[in-house]
């Protein structure tokens, strides 16, 4: 007999709560550089359009359009997925395993974009392709005219930022698959218990009484007929001898002239 109210209560482990916790840690290293990203763009979309001005290249001229757009978009979706990451880490606190499964996926894919983002930072993401050829500026001299019109702060804090939103993700992504984790996201297994010796069992729930039958009417009782003469009516009959009795009555109707029997003397 299974007993689903016996049925031991999963505890959460806490891997599987800090994994959580480094899931918004990530999320809020992405919302802080889409703040960063968002109060410098203005920044370099004015270096791009300098570095480009003079240029005779067909389209040379949009590529601080393409700059700006690509940059913004870039963070936006790292944010967006970040928290849908962080909606997963709070399903997972459920011991929901296929929010782990998506956690994996996700994270994963978001692991190797912010990566790329953060070697891009390192090395100048704002550089035009090839090198620099007739009036086409260099990536290293785009380089130079970022880090000199950008405040001081801002390439600093994009690595650091990008350094702790990569090592928090990539260990939320290995606490999910440690051992205990493994055991609180399986489920669980009802266990069979032998009901115990002189135990009554529930008893089942009564069936409701048939309604009871209406009782017949009785039948009218039947007139009694008149009595003959010189027998009494039946009915109850007062005691013998006692007040107010009657002596009974002859066999049959006194002859006229006649007078009783009177015990005549010895």
């Amino acid at each position: 007999m299974v007993d689903p109210q016996n049925t031991p209560a999963r505890s959460r482990p806490g891997v599987v709560t800090i994994s959580t916790y480094l899931l918004l840690l990530f999320a809020i290293c992405q919302l802080t550089s889409v703040v960063v990203t968002l109060a410098t763009i203005g920044t370099v979309r004015e270096v791009m359009e300098d570095a480009y001005r003079d240029s005779t290249v067909e389209g040379a001229q949009n590529i601080a359009d393409i700059t700006v757009v690509v940059g913004v978009g870039i963070a936006i979706f790292l944010l967006v997925v970040a928290f849908a990451l962080v909606g997963l880490g709070l399903l997972n606190l459920r011991g929901r395993n296929g929010s782990r499964i998506a956690t994996w996926i996700v994270g994963g894919i978001l692991f190797c974009c912010s990566g790329f983002n953060l070697l891009s930072g390192f090395v100048g993401n704002f550089s035009a392709p090839g090198e620099a050829s007739g009036d086409m500026p260099s990536g290293e001299e785009i380089q130079r005219r970022l880090e000199e019109a950008l405040p001081g702060w801002a390439t600093p804090v994009s690595i650091l930022l990008g350094v702790i939103s990569l090592i928090s993700l990539l260990a939320a992504l290995i606490l999910l698959a440690l051992p205990k984790a493994n055991e609180f996201f399986r489920k669980p297994t009802q266990q069979w218990e032998p009901p115990t010796p002189g135990g009554a069992y529930p008893s089942q729930p009564g069936y409701p009484s048939q309604p009871g039958y209406p009782l017949s009417p009785g039948y009218p009782a039947t007139p009694q007929q008149p009595a003959e003469p010189g027998y009494p009516v039946t009915g109850g009959q007062p005691p013998a001898g006692g007040p107010g009795s009657q002596p009974p009555p002859s066999d049959g109707p006194e002859q006229p002239g006649t007078q009783p029997p009177t015990d005549r003397p010895g």
